[in-house]
């Protein structure tokens, strides 16, 4: 099973942040993030592998979105979890 950590923070107003860690990195489980968050009204920002030294393939990785909001930290999208 996959587990899963949402970061949310509110770094600057205006915007909301959402980090979305994968300690399973594969296509399902990035396919997975990216559906979810982008169907929620987030929009894709980047994506960041961590990769160790004994193995090229990713460990985990850090999915990032934004969403626009207002200054009081409503958002103007439909409303996450």
């Amino acid at each position: 099973m996959t587990r899963l950590r949402e970061y949310k923070i509110q770094v600057m107003a205006g915007i909301r942040f959402k980090v979305v860690e994968l300690s399973t990195v594969s296509e399902e489980t990035i396919e997975d993030a990216l559906n979810t968050w982008t169907a929620q009204g987030f929009q894709f920002e980047g994506i960041h592998f961590v990769v160790r030294d004994a193995s090229r393939r990713p460990s985990m990785a850090f999915v990032t979105f934004t969403m626009a909001c207002e200054e009081d930290g409503n958002d103007h999208g439909p409303q996450t979890s």
